[in-house]
Parts: structure tokens; sequence; C-alpha cells
């Protein structure tokens, strides 16, 4: 066997096995001074680096393709460093060591997934930039007892043949609904688009101004029934509309009359709105279809748990309406999906829509939303066991026991830099339900001498478990509602690092 051996100067920082001299390529013309070139000259090349890192443990485990870009790109910096330089401070930061740990750190991060665990202690429930709703263990379970087996996704036991993927929903969405049929596709923007393309396609639909909403990420309700092919007829105002409104748009082309519950604001003082029971009515005169857009639904009635009142997906269905549809991990605490729910003609003409192919849910998600909704047979046990219903309907004083239990865990670093206060503050739905609902709740505010808000923000941000606060009147807030019991002594660990660090 041969052995190649390579110096460490056997390129210039060359990169793809490319070497050119620096003076040629930064020249004084490019403002490099002669110290400036001396450090380029002294960067290590991309296969003397390999080697070093071949008696590197570390790298035992590390992809070869991994190593070789980390190199690169550190030796990439490194040289943008010392051509950004002019006091020629970088040349610091150019020994053996010094570079394979950047090397290191640039591996380490590459094969870290991304997508990682967070703590919510933010106070939104529903916080869509972490995930929404987080899943009930019997869906945790499910899920992954059906990801690691084959499954009968498409396959009817019964009859031996070719089955519908709804079948192991539709059954319990309707018990829980009171509808007629049910399906499920990947989101509630993609459950609109599908329903709006269906019956719509061509035709107008009316819909009131006031109800023409936007929903996170710049989508619009007009945008998605553009691209449904459905022609938007608006009627009444921002803050009124009303049944006559309706009826006098009607014309021969108008294919739905369609209704969006506005869950992410409200319109307040003086204003009117014709309720679904109204429409449905108005609808069935002229032989119209009926559609309403709940956005976040609900199968509970929250206001028995001292919450403002939203209309429930059951009160909606009863009213006789053709197509209804929601968000699945929004308030009824499972995963993304597009619930649709209605009479069993229209959503037989629905399954048979081509996109519905395009939007379909995939068996993991099928396997967590079946084990969320069959969790509401049993109110009670919905809310203790579905993270989201819990979270929501937590008492005034679980939350302040929780927060205590945190108080302490701080308190036992005994740091006198450390300022920790219990205050009364107000916890958010989010997720675009009930804007409107404020949530008491007891948080934990803290303050650490000689270190701004800002910086403990960003250092909990880059905790091996990143915890997500945020900040008020100069202190770093964690909010008890949303932080889970085994969270808490994750969070005890990370200040306990951070004052160690400073």
């Amino acid at each position: 066997m041969i052995k190649f051996s390579f110096s460490r100067f056997s390129f210039w920082g060359a990169l793809d096995g490319v070497s050119f001299q620096p003076e040629q390529k930064f020249g004084r013309k490019m403002g490099v001074n002669e110290d400036q070139q001396k450090l380029l000259r002294t960067l290590p090349g991309v296969d003397y680096l390999l080697e070093l890192t071949q008696a590197d443990p570390f790298f035992k485990t590390v992809p070869n393709s991994v190593v070789t870009r980390s190199i690169r790109l550190v030796v990439a910096e490194l040289r943008k460093s010392i051509l950004d330089d002019s006091q020629n401070t970088a040349g610091k930061n150019l020994s053996d060591e010094t570079i394979i740990q950047k090397v290191r750190e640039r591996a380490e991060h590459a094969i870290h997934p991304n997508l990682v665990t967070t703590i919510n202690a933010t106070g939104v429930v529903i916080h869509t930039n972490l995930g929404r709703s987080p899943l009930s263990p019997d869906a945790v379970e499910n899920l992954l007892t059906i990801a690691k087996k084959y499954s009968n996704l498409e396959f009817d036991l019964t009859k031996g043949m070719r089955g519908s993927r709804y079948s192991c929903i539709e059954e319990i969405l309707c018990e829980i609904s009171g509808a007629e049929a049910a399906m499920a596709v990947n989101n509630n923007a993609g459950a609109v688009l599908l329903c709006l393309d269906t019956i719509a396609k061509g035709k107008k639909v009316i819909v009131s101004r006031g109800e023409l909403i936007e929903i996170g990420g710049s989508f619009r309700i007009p945008d998605i029934m553009a691209k449904s092919g459905g022609i938007l007829k608006e009627v009444g105002t921002t803050n009124r509309t009303h049944l006559k409104d309706y009826k006098n748009a009607i014309e021969d082309n108008t294919g739905l009359l369609l209704k969006v519950h506005t869950s992410n604001y409200s319109v307040v003082g003086f204003s009117a709105a014709v309720t679904l029971k109204e429409l449905v009515a108005l609808g069935k005169t002229h032989h119209i279809p009926v559609m309403e857009d709940l956005g976040s639904g609900t199968f509970i009635d929250f206001s028995k748990y001292g919450m403002i009142k939203e209309p429930t997906i059951q009160e909606s269905v009863a009213t006789g309406v053709d197509v209804v549809t929601f968000s699945g991990d929004k308030l009824l605490g499972g995963p993304q999906a597009g619930i649709i729910l209605g009479k069993k003609d229209m959503l037989h003409t629905i399954k048979k829509n081509p996109l519905t192919r395009a939007l379909r849910i995939d068996k993991l998600t099928l396997a967590a939303l079946e084990s969320t909704v069959s969790a509401y047979r049993d109110e009670n046990r919905a809310i203790e066991t579905i993270p989201t219903l819990k979270m929501l309907t937590m008492s005034f004083k679980a939350i302040e026991m929780k927060a205590v239990r945190l108080c302490h865990l701080l308190e036992d670093l005994k740091d006198p830099r450390l300022s920790i206060q219990l205050v009364d503050l107000s916890s958010r739905v989010g997720g675009g339900a009930l804007p409107l609902l404020e949530l008491p709740t007891k948080c934990v505010a803290i303050k650490i001498k000689e270190i701004s808000a800002n910086a403990i923000e960003k250092f909990m941000r880059k905790n091996s478990t990143p915890i997500i606060g945020r900040i008020e009147e100069d202190c770093f807030i964690l909010d008890p509602r949303t932080i889970q019991d085994d969270e808490l002594v994750i969070i005890g660990t990370a200040f306990e690092n951070l004052l160690k660090r400073t």
C-alpha cells in the first residue's frame, strides 16, 4: 500500500484541486497588503486537512463528503476573513488545531437534523412557527405503529380488494360531527381549493366582503378562489352584510354561496353578518349549494370552559350546509390536515376530482388524525389527552404551580446575578383562532445582571434544545402554560450553562 503525506502548504487553500498564486489573483491593485498575502500562503490545503481529520475520532462516523465540504467551507471562510482584515488579526486563527475545530463544528452542524424539537415558552398555544399543535400520546403511538409496518391504507380487508384511504377516518368523523360523508386532504387551504374547483369552477361564488380573509403566509381567499376557477362576487361591506345582499347578487351563473368564518380576526362595533342557517335556507330556495370554511374548526364548545364562544363543527353540520372545511392542526389538536365534511353526493363528487390525488393525505397523517378524532368520543378524555386542549383549558392555579416549580429550579442555581419574578400576563390561542381571547397566566420574568434580555433570548434559542420565550419590559419571559412538565429541568440546565459562561 502506498501512503501519501501532504504538506500543510501543498496548495494555497486549494479548492477543487485549483492552485494559483495569490499575488496574481489578489495583487496590490485589490488592496491586499504583504502581510495578508503571507497569511493567504499559509492556509493549509484540503488534502492536508483531510489527512488530519483521519486521526480525529470525531470524524470516524462522519461521511467523507461532509468532511470534504466542511473543510472547503472553512478554508473559504478563513480566506475571506484574511482579505477582509486589513489589520491582520485573522492570522491568530490559522493553527491546525483551530482550523480542525472549525471543521468539526461545521461538520457537526451539517449532520445534525435541521428540524428539531423546541420548548415553546411563549404562551402561544397553537404556535404556527413552532409546528402548531403537538400530538397526543395516542396519536404519536399510532403514527409510529403505521410508519414501521405495512398497512391497509388502500386495501379493503373485508372484500380483499382495493379500498379508499378515506375509509379509516370517514366513519369516525361522521360519528362525531353528524355529517353524511367526510374526507381529508393535506391542509385546509387545499380543502378549500378542492371544494371550490369541484363545485364552482367557471361559476360565480358569492361571499361577504367582510369575510375575504388572508391567512398565514399571505394566502388570501380571493387568490385561492381565482386559482380554483371560481368567479368571486363580493357582497355587502367590510362591517355589515345582509341577507338581501346575497339575494340580489344571485344570477343564473351563481354556483356557490360561501361563508368564511373570520377566526383570525373580529369585526366589532357597528357590524352585521348573515348566519349560516340563513344562508343555507337561501341556498335551498334557489337550489344553490352552500359551503362554510371554518378555518380553525372545533368539536368542543369552549364557552363551557370560560372562553369565547366559537361555532362548533357539529353546529355547522346541523344547519344542513352542503360542505364544511376546517384544519386538523389548530383547535382540533391533531396533525396538519384539511378536513371536508358534508352531504354524501357532494363529497362523492369532490372525491372524484383529479385534484384530490394531488392534495391527498399521507398514511402517517391519517394515523395521527384518526387517533386524535377518536379521542373526541369522550370530551373529558379529549381535554386530558390532546395537548392543545389541555393547555387551552389549564387552570390558573395549575399554571401558577408550574411557574413556582420553575422559579425554585432557577433559585437553586444560587447565582446573585439572577433576578426572578412571578408576573401576571396573558397567553394567546394562536393559529389564527380566537384572536380576541386573552388567557390569564402566571409567567416567570427573568433578568441577569449585565446580560440583556436580547442576549438571554439568543442564548436560549441556541440551546441544544432551543427554548423560545418572549421579551417584555427588558425581561426574558417564560410562560408555563405552553411548557411541558419534563421541559422544566432542561430550562434550568440551560440557565445554569448561561451563567457559567458569563
